[in-house]
């Protein structure tokens, strides 16, 4: 697989305050790496940085070299399948996304890196109608749809995630979905340009068990029909376990270990890895004794 991010002694400052300090990751084409720590360790703020949307507020200083395709020269025919690779992706240049100007990151967003953010109410707009913002992802790179193009990848992108009767319910709004439909329009923005690399943000976190493990085996569907590179960030160590190649623990804002999944999950190396998997409980965990401390 060839490598397609290879991120090098980040480090993100808000004033005085670290909240990364010096993290290296590489992900490969197709490949699903999961970052993994407790709430505050660093893990969101890499994947805004990797967006380009900390703002200047952040200080951000390292290198996150991208491998994909010429930045801005894809063009989308109206009728391409959603998710089916261009031949625009073949002609590919490595470009530091931290020395990149506004403009050609905003080119890069949404095109080949999309984003699945926390908390699918918020992300969304709650007065646009959601076959509106669904479809403006898609004229937002390709100026040249008429609205009837836009209209039919937007529909098609939302069936692409399963969302019932997709055609109906164009015109309704955000709060007329359920949590986790909301989180498939997410989806659904994020994968309509045929990005390279998708990162998902604590995706399943505000939903119950039944509706998460239908969104991870969604994610993990798209992820193996259309090669995408992800980044999957999470605080829970069982969900990595179920979709990611690689794992990569943080904590106050370092990586104390990486390697396989399986191999860090049966085998960990550091002593934070093996308090965050004591702290699992599962249904052999006796009820009468508290959860291991994260020390």
């Amino acid at each position: 697989m060839a490598l397609l991010l290879d991120v090098r002694n980040l480090h993100i400052c808000f004033g005085k305050a670290e909240a990364v300090r010096g993290i290296s990751l590489q992900l490969n084409e197709g490949e699903v790496l999961g970052l993994v720590g407790e709430s505050g360790s660093g893990k969101s703020a890499t994947a805004l940085a990797i967006m380009g949307l900390l703002g200047p507020a952040a200080q951000v200083s390292g290198q996150m070299m991208w491998r994909g395709r010429a930045t801005g020269d894809q063009k989308i025919p109206a009728t391409a399948p959603v998710h089916v690779a261009s031949s625009a992706q073949a002609e590919s240049r490595e470009v530091d996304l931290l020395q990149q100007p506004f403009d050609t990151l905003r080119k890069l967003r949404g095109l080949d890196i999309a984003m699945i953010f926390q908390e699918p109410m918020t992300a969304l707009n709650p007065v646009m109608s959601i076959g509106r913002q669904v479809a403006e992802c898609a004229q937002a790179h390709a100026p040249s749809f008429t609205g009837r193009d836009a209209k039919r990848r937007a529909l098609a992108a939302l069936e692409a995630v399963a969302i019932p009767d997709a055609e109906r319910r164009y015109s309704d709004y955000p709060h007329q979905f359920s949590g986790g439909q909301r989180q498939r329009i997410l989806i659904a923005m994020a994968l309509i340009n045929r990005p390279r690399l998708l990162i998902a943000d604590e995706p399943t976190t505000a939903l119950d068990v039944t509706v998460q493990a239908q969104i991870l085996a969604l994610l993990a569907d798209l992820q193996r029909e259309h090669g995408l590179a992800m980044l999957f960030i999470s605080h829970d160590l069982a969900v990595v376990g179920q979709v990611a190649d690689r794992v990569a623990v943080m904590r106050a804002g370092q990586i104390v270990e990486s390697g396989l999944v399986r191999q860090v999950l049966t085998q960990p190396q550091h002593e934070y890895t093996r308090s965050l998997l004591a702290a699992v409980p599962t249904l052999r965990t006796d009820r009468n004794r508290p959860l291991a401390l994260i020390v």
